[in-house]
């Protein structure tokens, strides 16, 4: 049963290397966009990636992602002030992951899923009076994912991504820190166009 096992999955494997491409199989893309945090007292930012690609088939492409954004993280529930706020912070994250195109050709829509590691800096939270906490130094590295929807056309692109990452725990006041952010990206890409 083994025995047929590999053979079946050796067979499948040349099936989808002997296909023939109308992509190149190597792409590199670039951009920037807007990042989304949630929480209580989030505030929008930015975000910087570069993501290299290899096409697997002309509907399937798998790469890494290197992604770096400067937002407002939110916190779990209000803190008791309405004029509470919070430094801005960077978060970095380091994942693998894949598209699936709907189209062969012009305007290409797909689908993606992506998981790896996410690095968040510390946050600094100033309330009105004397309500201020600080928290220095780093938060660590959190596993995550995130789902994709988004379009190619020619050698722009554009994706929407929800990064999926647990929160922070700060000892010393209740609640946490969320780290989960929707990201608008928009960029294009070097290589990988039609043969």
């Amino acid at each position: 049963m083994k025995k047929i096992f590999t053979i079946l999955m050796f067979c499948f494997f040349a099936a989808v290397a002997v296909q023939a491409q109308d992509y190149k199989k190597f792409r590199v893309g670039v951009g920037g966009g807007y990042a989304s945090p949630s929480g209580e007292g989030a505030k929008g930012g930015v975000l910087f990636y570069l993501e290299p690609g290899y096409r697997v088939s002309d509907d399937l492409i798998v790469g890494l992602r290197m992604e770096w954004a400067l937002m407002a993280r939110g916190y779990s529930e209000s803190l008791g002030s309405d004029e509470a706020d919070f430094d801005i912070a960077s978060a970095s994250s380091y994942t693998v992951n894949g598209q699936y195109y709907f189209k062969k050709g012009g305007f290409r829509p797909f689908v993606g899923l992506g998981l790896g590691i996410y690095k968040y800096s510390a946050v600094e939270f100033d309330g009105d009076d004397d309500e201020s906490v600080e928290l220095t130094g780093s938060d660590g590295s959190k596993f995550g994912f995130y789902p994709r929807v988004g379009f190619d056309a020619g050698h722009f692109t554009l994706s929407i991504d929800y990064n999926i990452v647990g929160a922070t725990k700060v000892d010393g006041i209740e609640g946490d820190f969320k780290n989960s952010y929707l990201g608008i990206r928009v960029g294009g890409f070097f290589g990988g166009g039609a043969k």
